[in-house]
C-alpha cells in the first residue's frame, strides 16, 4: 500500500509539474511558448517594480488586431519607465505555427507573445478576473500595489491614460 501511495504521489506531482512547463513553437526565427493556465498564471502576478500590461487577444479577432499597434507603441515609449507588455494569444493550438507565428513575423511584433492553450476556460477565466465574460480583447494592467481589468478595446490615448496612474 505504501508503494502505491508513493507512486500515486510521484505521478500526481509529476503531472502538475509538467503542466506548468511551456511547449515551444519555433518557425522562421520566431519562437512562441504555449502554456496551460497553470503555467501562464505566474505572468499575471509578478511581484517586482515593473508595470505589466497583459492583453488577451487572437489573430482572428478584428478589434484585437486593430489595437495591437497601440500595445507595441506603449511598449516602445514606456520601456524606460519599467512598463512591460505581454500579448497572450488565444489562437487555437493547431494554428500556432501556421497562423500565429507568421502573424507575429508579418506585423513585426516586438512585445513578448505567449500562447495560452487550456480548453478548460470555465476554470481559468474567473482566475484572470471574476468579472470577465471571456470576450476579447481583454487587458490587465497591474503592479505590486494595483490591478485593473478591462474587457474592451483601446485607442492608444485611452491605453496610455490607463497606464499613467501606475507610473510613479
Amino acid at each position: 500500500m505504501k508503494r502505491f501511495v508513493l507512486l500515486f504521489l510521484w505521478v500526481g506531482f509529476g503531472a502538475v509539474a509538467q503542466e506548468t512547463k511551456p511547449v515551444n513553437h519555433s518557425k522562421d526565427g520566431i519562437s512562441v511558448d504555449t502554456y496551460n493556465f497553470n503555467g501562464l498564471e505566474k505572468f499575471l502576478h509578478q511581484k517586482n517594480d515593473t508595470i505589466y500590461v497583459v492583453n488577451f487577444w487572437a489573430t482572428w479577432c478584428v478589434p484585437c488586431v486593430k489595437e495591437l499597434p497601440f500595445y507595441e507603441k506603449l511598449q516602445s515609449e514606456y520601456k524606460s519607465k519599467k512598463v512591460k507588455v505581454l500579448l497572450i494569444s488565444l489562437d487555437m493550438n493547431k494554428d500556432v505555427e501556421t497562423r500565429l507565428i507568421p502573424f507575429i513575423k508579418k506585423k513585426n511584433l516586438q512585445s513578448q507573445v505567449l500562447h495560452l492553450h487550456d480548453p478548460n476556460a470555465d476554470a481559468w477565466i474567473p482566475k484572470v478576473d471574476p468579472d470577465w465574460s471571456g470576450a476579447i480583447p481583454a487587458t490587465i494592467i497591474y503592479s505590486c500595489e494595483t490591478r485593473k481589468f478591462y474587457e474592451r478595446s483601446f485607442t492608444y490615448e485611452e491605453l496610455e491614460n490607463e497606464v499613467k496612474p501606475f507610473i510613479k
